[in-house]
């Protein structure tokens, strides 16, 4: 285990022989750090975090540090990463602020410099979180959605599966159903290209451009169109929108009409 002499390394981590650490970097204790990850010089992984294997922990990126909530009482809680996850210089994850329970991010998720994940988020995999950009607290984010630069996310939103939103929608305010493309001055479309980069058939694609439609562009009430989603999709990819379309929720859905953003509170809490 090639361990920088410079690096301080608490007595009670468990860290696998393969694991590389670099000068300066701190591992606090009750770590676990899975094999081939690599912590750069100056990288800090703070008490109860769990690291994968293959992950990357760049210079001065901060991996389950305490939580930036007055709530906070200095009780147990933990952080989870999966494997191959990249954390790029200078970003943050912070841990859970109720007592035992977990901020977590995916495997695969790239978070590139200055990206903040806020305490109690949980991240599915391939997500990526652009230069700046930012989730507050309890923040749900679907597999392989894309978050663009100083985009910041309102806490206990939930941004969908394949969701991308553009660096230029800096404020999102409520929940993104999966699949959508967000930019000014609200959901813009359908992420056709991602869909098709993911593998997404023709059939499954033409199902969710109708789903868009209804929600979106037929000018019915939000309820309605749910509704008339709920009765179409016949697709895999269609029940994974409905299952989203029928959680619940506690910010409503973000909108679009001609007049700009139109903020849908059907289904809030």
């Amino acid at each position: 285990m090639p361990i920088h002499p410079t690096a301080i390394v608490d007595s009670t981590a468990e860290i696998d022989p393969s694991v590389e650490i670099g000068a300066y970097a701190i591992v606090e204790p009750n770590v676990r750090i899975g094999p081939d990850t690599r912590l750069y010089p100056h990288a800090y992984v703070s008490r109860g975090t769990t690291l994968g294997r293959c992950c990357q922990i760049h210079p001065f990126a901060v991996v389950g540090h305490l939580p930036q909530d007055v709530k906070y009482k200095d009780e147990p809680s933990y952080t989870q990463v999966g494997d191959e996850t990249i954390v790029r210089e200078h970003a943050s994850i912070h841990r859970g602020t109720e007592p035992e329970s977990t901020t977590v991010v995916g495997s695969g998720c790239f978070l590139m410099a200055t990206a903040h994940v806020g305490h109690n988020c949980v991240l599915g995999d391939n997500v990526v979180m652009v230069n700046n950009s930012k989730l507050a607290g309890h923040v749900h984010v679907g597999d392989r959605a894309i978050l663009g630069g100083n985009v910041g996310v309102h806490q206990f939103c939930r941004i969908g599966d394949l969701v991308m939103l553009s660096g230029k929608a800096p404020a999102i305010y409520r929940d993104i159903p999966p699949f959508m493309l967000v930019d000014i001055p609200g959901v813009a479309g359908l992420n056709v290209v991602g869909l098709r980069r993911a593998g997404f058939d023709q059939a499954a694609r033409h199902e969710l451009r109708e789903c868009h439609r209804l929600l979106y562009r037929s000018g019915l009430a939000w309820s309605d169109a749910v509704e008339r989603v709920v009765s179409l999709v016949q697709t895999e990819a269609g029940q994974r929108l409905v299952a989203f379309l029928q959680a619940p929720s506690k910010r409503g859905y973000m909108g679009l009409n001609r007049h700009g953003v139109q903020q849908l509170d059907d289904g809030a809490d």
